[in-house]
């Protein structure tokens, strides 16, 4: 199935290294708070809303993340949040910003094998200076022919990749942890894809089950099982 794959693109976050996770340590801070004002339910739903209505203006990434915890206290307090939670809330998206990079188990090995019979490249979404700074302190730069940041994870974003690369889709492999971003969109134009599940995933990337009848795609328990099938 794989034998005529040429370049390989890799997703970024929550496959290559840890993410999300500081996402949901970060909600649960800002939920602990406001709870002066709302639940702890109520403020993750408002927070989720106002990112969703957010994601045209500021794009994916850990400061559109801020900027919208500050809006959405701005909202629940009815505009009377102190500034020392408004402070707090920026040092927990500083505090994001800052983390060190952890790389998932066998990411290293499986791109220092693959990137000797292929082409490998990242194709990821998120705040470009954030990628660059993550990509930069993993040590696994070296690795890729082509480092691409995506606004957004679509088929026609996908499509002009592929296009600018001079890539055939059918000779291209993505492999990522989200089915919403780095699986069906590929599959829908040509391409393969290999799902790669992370133990947790935002709300946005989520899809339904009636959305993968009929998808072919592959689905590894870890990224090391992709030596058993290239």
């Amino acid at each position: 199935m794989y034998k005529n794959i040429k370049v390989i693109g890799f997703d970024a976050d929550d496959t290559l290294w840890v993410n999300e996770t500081y996402f949901r340590d970060a909600e649960l801070e800002f939920g602990q708070l406001m709870q002066p004002y709302e639940t702890i339910n109520q403020i993750d739903q408002e927070l989720f809303k106002i990112e969703i209505e957010n994601l045209p203006i500021y794009g994916y990434g850990i400061k559109g993340f801020i900027l919208s915890m500050l809006e959405t206290a701005l909202k629940l307090s009815n505009n009377q949040v102190s500034h020392k939670n408004m402070q707090a809330i920026l040092e927990i998206g500083k505090t994001m910003l800052n983390k060190p990079v952890e790389l998932l188990e066998g990411v290293e090995q499986v791109l220092k094998t693959l990137s000797k019979t292929h082409r490998l490249i990242v194709a990821t979404k998120g705040d470009l200076l954030d990628q660059e700074r993550k990509l930069e302190k993993s040590g696994l730069i070296k690795y890729f022919h082509h480092i691409e940041v995506l606004s957004d994870k679509k088929a026609d974003n996908y499509s002009k990749l592929l296009n600018h690369l001079d890539i055939r889709p059918e000779e291209f492999l993505m492999i990522g942890n989200s089915l919403k971003s780095d699986i069906l969109p590929l599959v829908n134009i040509g391409a393969h894809a290999i799902h790669i599940p992370f133990h947790t995933t935002w709300q946005h990337e989520e899809v339904h089950h009636h959305d993968l009848k009929n998808k072919k795609y592959r689905t590894l328990d870890k990224i090391s099982d992709i030596f058993a099938i290239l």
